[in-house]
């Protein structure tokens, strides 16, 4: 089908060049990087671009169409024959390149080219085109960051302003300057007035408590520059008024949440991401020219046959609000994805397509952004009914071109980012899968695991050190099973998530009388609740009326937890071998210390409890637990049990033959120094 008029792309590769020194990966050969950037034109009137708010207020050309681009990177192989003519798409988290460190696990890099980058070589020795495409608008240039240039909206009659809220939380003290959107790389709306009578900046020790008003002959609209004076003064500094900073002369406390609302100006079309996306990945496998007639890089040979994405937290609530929202049909139609993979999304989507909307901020939890409009009904794939306002919905819900899903959570998403709910009604009753989705609990993990991590992280206000649960070669049988259940129709693993019907997803009150209790070690107060919020949200046109929002109802939903067994572990779910043959207690919460908002739990970080190392140190300190020499005989008898649990996923299709042997490789002498046994 020819090409629509109001409908224009470009893509213009400007850099090619080998990837990973020109290594060989297996039968698919050598691979090479290109990158470019992607123009893009859209008819704001136009069917496909129905609900993107302001966009019929954004600048057009002559033409009548809204012009944005966005950054592309591609890594292919060289002879594309050798390639298995899929098509993986990661959506980069915050302009970050995320998908080769966690698929292969790769050094993290936003510039990857060296063997460094490859990693173990997985998605390449299995042929996958890898593409990378910006879709988030507010984002800054530097550290190589992916960016999305998108249009500022206006009113006919100039600037369009309105109210705009922002969270500061600092776990370094010392801070007197920050940018208005809370994030060093995160575009600011401009403030109206400097006058700082207009504004109103409040601090709270905890989500819920009342806002002490700071006075605004305290702070100020201005930036802190530093730089190095003349005559030997040394280094100095200056104030400067700035409409996109706040400058706090006794600086922002730790242990203490921000809150600054003001009247911005000039809001981007953030919507236009999700369009990005679509008609990119859309031309990409359907097109073999763009509207210059260049050739599409992708086209050579039989080109792209199936389509894949992948997104992790933030980009994994911008996935499942793509789907939500009917873009994973193109402008003709046509399919997008033929599956995806949300990764640690909870129930959230991502909530971008607003007037003056933060897409950076992180989503609600039990202390930090905890009043960020992320988790929006409908929050699972099958359809609900929304019993606290009466609505009917569900994310996947239109069958022409909705995508399979496999989603996958850790068991820190229950705590914090309302994971339950994917699985449940807004009752907490158990629900059916939708035939198209599976739901994953990758058991005693949590949200973010760095495959290279060595050992586990300490202090920067956690209470406990951080969770240390290998997770890696989970993500490798998800595409493995993904790819199959699109391409041949077999059915992936059963779902596997804790249920309400066998005791296994609990409240809160049912799990901390399940819980042991581990000297020294904290246990959360509460699992992170989902409020019933009014921001004043007008549907039309996705303006926020009200900032902060009011709290119609604390816990209107229900949230709920996965039950543990005798050692703390979750009991339901996909055990990674480290938590099938554990040598601690692996929680997908931590605990914010003392003079960060202690008692909280922190941001999305896990906790790693250690065995007692044997029966005496078990009696001396009182630990329910059986110590380490009690379950395991040796290292050896401790990398035997880690290769039994390994092929016992194998056999369930939730782990690749290829990642039992790294997994026993890393078991031998304890898994040192991921964890912290005095054993020979």
């Amino acid at each position: 089908m020819p090409p629509q008029m109001s409908q224009r792309i470009e893509l213009r590769i400007d850099d090619r060049r080998s990837f990973a020194s020109g290594r060989s990966f297996g039968d698919t050969g050598a691979y090479e990087r290109l990158t470019g950037r992607a123009h893009f034109a859209v008819d704001p009137a136009a069917l496909a671009q129905q609900g993107i708010v302001d966009l019929d207020k954004a600048p057009a050309n002559a033409d009548g169409l809204v012009e944005f681009a966005t950054d592309v990177c591609i890594l292919r192989p060289v002879d594309v024959a050798k390639g298995n003519r899929r098509l993986f798409f990661d959506y980069g988290n915050r302009g970050n390149k995320r998908m080769l460190q966690f698929f292969n696990d790769a050094a993290a890099s936003n510039d990857p080219l060296t063997p460094a980058h490859a990693g173990n070589g997985f998605l390449f020795r299995k042929g996958y085109t890898v593409v990378w495409g910006a879709w988030q608008g507010d984002i800054l240039p530097g550290d190589g960051r992916l960016l999305l240039d998108l249009p500022v909206a206006h009113d006919a009659g100039g600037p369009i302003t309105g109210p705009v809220r922002s969270e500061f939380i600092f776990e370094t003290p010392g801070v007197t300057c920050h940018p208005l959107s809370g994030r060093s790389s995160t575009h600011s709306y401009p403030t109206v007035s400097r006058d700082t009578r207009q504004a109103t900046l409040t601090r709270r020790r905890y989500p819920d408590a009342e806002r002490e008003v700071i006075s605004s002959d305290d702070w100020s609209f201005a930036i802190v520059q530093t730089g190095t004076g003349l005559d030997g003064q040394g280094g100095e500094r200056g104030i400067a008024p700035s409409d996109a900073h706040i400058y706090l002369p006794g600086g922002f406390e730790t242990g203490w949440i921000y809150e600054l609302v003001y009247t911005g100006r000039d809001p981007l079309v953030l919507g236009l991401g999700h369009v990005a996306v679509r008609d990119l990945v859309s031309f990409l496998r359907y097109r073999d020219t763009d509207d210059a007639g260049t050739a599409n890089p992708l086209a050579e040979g039989d080109g792209i046959k199936r389509a894949y994405a992948w997104g992790r937290s933030q980009t994994g609530r911008a996935l499942r609000d793509f789907v939500y929202r009917g873009h994973n049909g193109d402008a003709e139609g046509r399919k997008v994805f033929d599956g995806v993979l949300p990764h640690v999304a909870g129930a959230g989507r991502m909530w971008m397509n607003h007037r003056f909307a933060n897409v950076t901020s992180a989503a609600g939890q039990d202390w930090e952004a905890h009043h960020h409009y992320a988790d929006a009904f409908p929050f699972a794939y099958a359809e609900t009914t929304d019993h606290a306002t009466g609505r009917t919905d569900a994310i996947l819900k239109r069958p022409d071109t909705d995508p399979l899903v496999l989603h996958t959570q850790t068991a820190t998403e229950y705590w914090q980012r309302k994971g339950s709910l994917v699985h449940t009604t807004t009752k907490g009753d158990d629900l059916a899968d939708h035939p198209l989705a599976r739901v994953y609990l990758w058991s005693s993990s949590q949200h973010f695991a760095d495959p290279n991590e060595e050992c586990p992280a300490t202090g920067g206000g956690l209470r406990h050190p951080s969770n240390i649960v290998r997770t890696s070669m989970l993500f490798r049988a998800m595409l493995w099973a993904l790819d199959r259940w699109a391409s041949d129709g077999a059915e992936p693993p059963a779902s596997r998530v804790p249920r309400r019907a066998d005791g296994t997803l609990v409240t809160f009150d049912e799990w901390q009388a399940a819980f042991p209790d581990i000297p020294g070690a904290s246990k959360p107060r509460r699992v992170a609740p989902l409020p019933l919020l009014d921001f004043g949200l007008e549907a039309e046109n996705g303006v926020f009326l009200t900032q902060p929002p009011n709290v119609i109802d604390a816990d209107a939903y229900s949230v709920l937890v996965p039950q543990v067994d005798a050692d703390g572990n979750d009991m339901a779910g996909v055990r990674a071998p480290m938590v099938a043959a554990p040598l601690a207690t692996y929680a997908g919460w931590n605990i914010r210390a003392r003079g960060f908002g202690s008692g909280a739990l922190f941001w999305f970080t896990g906790s790693t409890l250690g065995f007692p190392n044997t029966t005496e140190e078990r009696a001396a300190t009182g630990d329910p637990r059986p110590s380490v020499a009690e379950r395991y005989a040796d290292s050896a008898a401790y990398a035997a049990a880690i290769e039994a649990a390994a092929r016992a996923l194998v056999a369930e299709g939730l782990m690749l033959e290829e990642d039992v042997e790294r997994a026993v490789a890393h078991a031998r002498n304890w898994d040192r120094p991921r964890h912290d046994v005095d054993l020979p």
